[in-house]
């Protein structure tokens, strides 16, 4: 009986060890959840600390780089001082010569000279003036002059004197009694551009241009003074083409460029990317690390043909892959034509709507063509929309059949009325206030505004507070430089058309990989044609 007394245990006990079992097991799990997220939150620790330390690891391992290379090109430029030396005197030697003989050369053997035996007699006589007018005179014959320029310079006894001499008396500032012709940036720009290879140093290229430091401080102080003048004009907004690509050749021509002015030569080719040789001055300025910005930047603003230049320049295309850049240029621009319509001035802007839906597929085939993306981007399609709207452009110009009536009947007795006069004669529907110009538009840049863009392959001159207030005779400028070329296109205006239409690539809009932004962009500039 005891013993079974005693087993007897009280229930409110067992209830009391059943909570407090209860409030054990809560606690263990409570402290297995607080293990686990000191866990994940050290373990996440531990991951950002290896990802630091790996980026620290890559970087360090790129600045040793960059040391070493730094380090190897003092040495060679130390290595090199005595044979450049050498050179130099050598060269100063045979240039003295040279210009002895032209010299004693009479001036009818001088005018019996070809181009390039004219601009070698002017070098070798170190006659700027006369150097600069003849390139002016010959701006109908670009191609020719670039070629023929670097060996005329590399006659001068000292080219860098020579060129800055010869464009000082219109950079920074145009210091001629007669500013006729008004924009001489083109001749400026090609200029600068054949004394590079001839400044080239003979060891380390045009990564250091053999320039005296007399020279290399005047060519500071006018680079100084054209970014003076550029804030008292306005800033970019106001800058022309010409006048910027000259600043920046002028800075790269002579090895001028400033660390401070890095934000400038951004904002300055981002302004003007679409000149051709913007890509290559982007690099030649040190702006290789925003290469991937400027062309985030393209991109959004609707300039994707520009980012596929300055994509292929960087190294980039992988990153920034055409195709589908391409791809929503050509919707974008699809967009636009589709919405600007102006259903009150269909006569004065439907020649003027197709030669820009022209220039946008001459745009998008010669980028295809130059970066060889024929394969992933056939042309088949392109072609034909091209010569669809070539046939409507040229059945647009054909006179109609039906001609004015000499007569005309009183609304009231049926009787004739006298001929009406000529000028109500004319067909006003017909006549366009636009001059023919060629298939090419331009799209501004989203740093600067212009009045009427120019026409699209190559950047017509225009005038600026340097080179005088007008413009000059309407010339397409192939690489930045002039030809001849019919006059401009005013784009202000809206255009009624039907939606333009691209049977191939009609359903690309749907793998654009995220580019297609959406606006309305303007047409893209200057480089192609």
């Amino acid at each position: 009986m005891g013993s079974e007394a005693a087993a007897v245990v009280p229930t409110s006990l067992v209830q009391e060890s059943f909570a407090e079992l209860e409030k054990q097991r809560e606690l263990i799990t409570c402290c297995t959840l607080l293990w686990k997220e000191l866990s994940d939150h050290f373990s996440t620790l531990e991951r950002g600390i290896e990802i630091k330390s790996e980026a620290l690891r890559s970087k360090r391992e790129s600045l040793d780089g960059s040391t070493r290379r730094t380090l190897d090109s003092l040495r060679r430029r130390e290595l090199s001082i005595d044979s450049a030396v050498d050179l130099a005197l050598a060269k100063l030697d045979e240039r003295r010569t040279a210009a002895v003989q032209a010299l004693a050369a009479s001036s009818a053997e001088a005018n019996e000279f070809d181009l390039a035996g004219k601009l070698r007699s002017f070098c070798t006589k170190m006659d700027f003036g006369g150097f600069f007018d003849l390139v002016v005179a010959k701006r109908k014959e670009v191609e020719l002059l670039r070629s023929q320029l670097p060996a005329a310079l590399g006659d001068c006894i000292d080219p860098a004197k020579f060129v800055i001499d010869a464009i000082s008396e219109v950079f920074p500032v145009d210091k001629r009694p007669v500013k006729s012709p008004n924009d001489l940036g083109w001749a400026c720009v090609l200029i600068l551009e054949s004394l590079v290879p001839v400044l080239a140093d003979p060891e380390l290229g045009s990564a250091r241009p053999l320039v005296t430091r007399s020279i290399r401080e005047r060519a500071r102080e006018m680079a100084t003074g054209w970014k003076e003048g550029l804030e008292q004009h306005g800033g970019i907004e106001s800058v022309k083409p010409p006048d910027a690509h000259t600043f920046l050749q002028h800075v790269v021509t002579f090895g001028v460029i400033e660390k401070d002015d890095k934000n400038l030569y951004r904002r300055l080719v981002v302004s003007f990317a679409w000149r051709r040789q913007m890509p290559k001055l982007a690099i030649s300025l040190g702006l290789e690390d925003s290469m991937e910005d400027i062309i985030e930047e393209l991109i959004s603003t609707g300039h994707q043909l520009d980012a596929i230049n300055f994509a292929y320049e960087a190294g980039l295309q992988d990153k920034f892959p055409p195709i589908p850049l391409l791809k929503s240029f050509l919707e974008d621009s699809k967009k636009a034509t589709s919405t600007s319509e102006d259903r009150n001035n269909y006569g004065q802007t439907a020649n003027t709507t197709c030669r820009k839906e022209l220039s946008v597929i001459r745009a998008a085939m010669k980028c295809i063509q130059e970066h060889k993306l024929e394969a992933e981007f056939p042309l088949v399609s392109l072609q034909k929309r091209l010569e669809n709207l070539e046939k409507a452009k040229v059945e647009k110009k054909k006179p109609s059949s039906a001609g004015p009536a000499n007569k005309r009947t009183r609304a009231n007795n049926g009787g004739p009325m006298p001929p009406a006069k000529a000028g109500r004669l004319t067909n006003n529907a017909c006549v366009s206030s636009f001059p023919a110009g060629p298939a090419y538009v331009r799209s501004p840049s989203a740093h600067t505004t212009y009045p009427a863009a120019a026409l699209y392959p190559y950047d017509r001159p225009s005038g600026h507070g340097i080179y005088g207030s007008r413009s000059p005779p309407a010339l397409r400028e192939p690489y930045g430089y002039p030809t001849e070329e019919a006059a401009p296109v005013a784009l202000g205006a809206s255009y009624p058309t039907p939606p333009m239409t691209y049977p191939a690539y009609g359903a690309y809009h749907n793998g654009m990989g995220g580019y297609n932004n959406g606006l309305a962009p303007g047409y893209q500039q200057a480089y192609y044609r």
